[in-house]
């Protein structure tokens, strides 16, 4: 079972010439160097969470995961918001085959972040494994169980996969920096094929006018989204979701908003900046995409976001989120 390892952690880029130099040495395979530069920067910053990741993924990559474990582990205690470490934590206790390990801990990423699909996915394979092992021992407690051979064979086909289709983890000598790591999710969110259609005359002025204006109410209703949530005004930041909108990771819309309000509130500070904002709209939906650089307390995030949203009598509300995509 190959599961997805995260190679990078978007935070603070304060310091990305520093992660940027350490990433260079990595791809180079200059390894001990890369440890060394990582090292000294620590010994200054201890608490630094990215490049205490960088870390993690070289001692992995050195085939040190005892150590590697440590150092993502200690990240999830200190940063348990942060969703990538406890993915790659899970990597880790998987190719120790401590899948119920590994499950705990890409459970807990994705209460973190429920639109995390790395997590999801890991999640998948790590639930047949344990499947297949419970399926294996079943046959060996019952041989004459017919129906468990089929379950079992299923899942065998799933992990023997025709190279064509196997998914393989992303090298983890090459760990991306935040600059990288955005043109990656750009191209990831632009590369599918689109299908050949008959050309469309262009639009007229007055509809091109229109389209015009619509994207702006959109994008708009996104930087007040982030303005009331900056400053924790929950009315308006609630208010900015519309009825349709699903929450994340099965929560009624009632305990999403009571764990939103306790979470956002609980901060002494926040900052919420929208970058590289572009909106695009598709029928009757505005698709917002833009990087979102948060900061609250001590902690400090980067990441891609996907806001969906359809209009509402003269509004546009959020139906949809999801993070790196």
């Amino acid at each position: 079972m190959l599961l997805t390892l995260t190679l990078a952690l978007t935070v603070n880029t304060a310091h990305a010439d520093d992660y940027a130099d350490v990433a260079q040495l990595m791809r180079a395979g200059k390894s001990a160097e890369a440890m060394t530069k990582a090292d000294q920067y620590l010994a200054a910053k201890p608490r630094d969470p990215q490049m205490r990741f960088l870390k993690g993924v070289m001692q992995r990559d050195a085939g040190k995961t005892p150590e590697a474990i440590v150092t993502f582990t200690k990240l999830t205690e200190d940063y348990p918001e942060l969703p990538e470490p406890y993915n790659n934590l899970a990597v880790l206790y998987a190719g120790q085959s401590q899948f119920d390990k590994a499950r705990v801990a890409l459970e807990m990423a994705i209460r973190t972040n429920p639109s995390y699909a790395t997590a999801h996915e890991n999640l998948g394979d790590v639930y047949a494994k344990l499947a297949s092992q419970a399926y294996n021992k079943a046959l060996q407690l019952d041989g004459n169980n017919a129906a468990v051979a089929p379950k079992l064979a299923l899942i065998r086909e799933l992990f023997s996969a025709a190279p064509k289709g196997q998914r393989t983890p992303a090298p983890a000598s090459a760990p991306a920096t935040p600059a990288a790591a955005a043109t990656t999710t750009d191209a990831n969110a632009t590369s599918s094929a689109t299908p050949k259609t008959t050309p469309v005359p262009a639009p007229t002025a007055p509809v091109a006018a229109a389209t015009s204006g619509a994207a702006d109410e959109a994008e708009r209703a996104v930087r007040a989204w982030a303005k009331a949530w900056a400053s924790k005004d929950m009315s308006a930041y609630l208010g900015a979701y519309g009825e349709s909108f699903t929450p994340p990771g099965g929560l009624s819309r009632k305990a999403w908003e009571s764990e939103r309000r306790k979470r956002i509130t609980g901060k002494s500070s926040i900052q919420v900046k929208v970058e590289g904002l572009s909106v695009t709209l598709d029928g009757g939906k505005a698709i917002a995409r833009f990087r979102q650089d948060y900061r609250a307390d001590t902690l400090a995030v980067s990441s891609r976001k996907t806001l969906e949203l359809t209009k509402d009598g003269d509004r546009w509300l959020i139906v949809r989120e999801s993070t790196g995509a």
